[in-house]
């Protein structure tokens, strides 16, 4: 099965946020290239949001370019075998933690935003991963940073698209 495959998948299967998830389908069934970085009317990206629910914290990294604290993820590559497969190589890569298992259950929640030029959109899907507790992170060359937050502390630090995940992550605890 293509990654494409897999991601309309998981998006039929994914029962939240209706309207955005179709569009993320429309834009995936009429660019066959919706899954890479060279589609310029948009691609569909990973991520996951490392935490510890043990601990009652989430793991943002400081994106180099973006200078935002956001969760870990970006775009898919030829090697990923799936949407989730996607966001746990990027997850374990920008915090530096092996061992990381994504939440049961599929996405967490879904995030099309804007980006500069010459691309348009990343329509994010978005998982939750669970941390070790104790698990030792490190700072990846995507990053300025990368540093764990109380749960209340997430909102003073970060945009409300991260605040909803955390809250969409915690709420599937």
């Amino acid at each position: 099965m293509s990654l494409h495959d897999d991601a309309v998948l998981v998006l039929k299967a994914y029962e939240d946020q209706g309207e955005l998830r179709q569009s993320y389908l429309d834009h995936l069934s009429v660019h066959p290239d919706g899954m890479w970085k060279a589609c310029t009317a948009g691609h569909v990206t990973a991520s996951a949001l490392v935490i510890d629910p043990e601990r009652g914290r989430a793991l943002l990294t400081l994106h180099r370019k973006l200078r935002m604290w956001l969760q870990m993820g970006g775009h898919c590559e030829p090697g990923d075998v799936s949407l989730a497969a996607a966001a746990l190589r990027e997850a374990t890569e920008e915090s530096g933690i092996a061992g990381l298992t994504l939440l049961p259950g599929g996405p967490v929640r879904l995030d099309r935003h804007a980006i500069p030029a010459p691309c348009h959109c990343h329509f994010d899907v978005q998982y939750a991963a669970l941390a070790a507790p104790g698990a030792a992170h490190a700072i990846s060359d995507e990053s300025l940073d990368v540093r764990w937050f109380g749960y209340d502390e997430v909102a003073e630090v970060a945009d409300m698209s991260v605040v909803r995940l955390l809250t969409a992550a915690r709420a599937r605890l």
